[in-house]
């Protein structure tokens, strides 16, 4: 009893190795942004080399955002980042809402291969994407990037498993007052789901914000160029390697992810703790 009472006193060596291990990991994880930081913030002499009293400057902000069309980099992913979470919430919905309460012939077998999916990587299928997007004659545009993404198996898993927890009592007692089959949808399920919509909507928004490959194929002009894209252009050797500059870029593409993070963590960390898969 004493040998236990000593290995998980709260203050005992492997407390302490822990904290540690985590402070360095913590650390280790914010070294790249703190560069990034430093470097955006500061002239290119001093991207190299650590100076307390180095002159604070907004120059690399200027000087990126005139160097590139980032104006419109930011339109076109929040259009796309919009585009596939609209599509996705109404076709996972209405899929896993049919997975869930309704019995029809070769359900299970659907779901099955519904459930393949989640064992596919994306970058697998590029280039029969591309074909496809070639055959419907929409390459280089906003909904060649979107068009991959707006069924996903994922979604579908995860309503599926949320609604399967409702109990059938709220959708009997919603049918006996009249309502139909998507009114009891809108109203007793996707209310008692928000968590869960919340959750997956940070997710998704978090992915498609920061794809890169997929949109990199598929488009070849300013027009449809999301963040990525467009800074990975911005930052080729073509344009020079000014690292303050291109740091103030990145730092300019990720904000608001961080932002909304920073904003929204206390939603964020709840949303991702009520809708752990039962």
């Amino acid at each position: 009893m004493r040998v236990q009472s000593i290995a998980y006193a709260p203050h005992g060596p492997w407390r302490l190795l822990e904290s540690a291990a985590a402070w360095l990991l913590a650390i280790l994880w914010l070294l790249p942004l703190l560069y990034a930081i430093w470097s955006a913030f500061h002239p290119a002499e001093y991207s190299a080399r650590f100076v307390p009293l180095a002159p604070v400057t907004l120059d690399n902000f200027a000087r990126a955002w005139s160097a590139a069309p980032f104006a419109r980099y930011f339109l076109n992913t929040f259009a796309l980042v919009t585009l596939i979470l609209s599509c996705q919430l109404v076709l996972c919905t209405l899929a896993a809402y049919a997975f869930a309460r309704f019995e029809f012939a070769g359900r299970e077998l659907a779901f099955a291969l519904v459930l393949v999916q989640l064992m596919i990587m994306p970058d697998v299928l590029i280039v029969e994407n591309y074909r496809t997007m070639t055959r419907l004659g929409i390459v280089d545009s906003i909904p060649a990037i979107a068009l991959p993404y707006i069924a996903s198996a994922f979604g579908v898993f995860l309503l599926r498993q949320t609604f399967k927890t409702v109990p059938r009592e709220l959708d009997e007692a919603a049918r006996v007052e009249g309502a139909g089959a998507l009114q009891v949808l809108w109203r007793v399920y996707v209310p008692l789901g928000r968590p869960v919509y919340i959750a997956y909507a940070l997710v998704s928004v978090s992915y498609h914000w920061n794809n890169f490959l997929w949109p990199l194929i598929v488009t070849n002009s300013v027009e449809a160029r999301p963040l990525t894209v467009g800074l990975q252009v911005f930052a080729s050797t073509d344009q020079g390697v000014d690292w303050s500059v291109i740091c103030a870029a990145t730092l300019m593409t990720s904000a608001p992810l961080l932002l909304a993070f920073l904003l929204f963590q206390r939603q964020f960390v709840q949303s991702f703790m009520r809708a752990g898969i039962r």
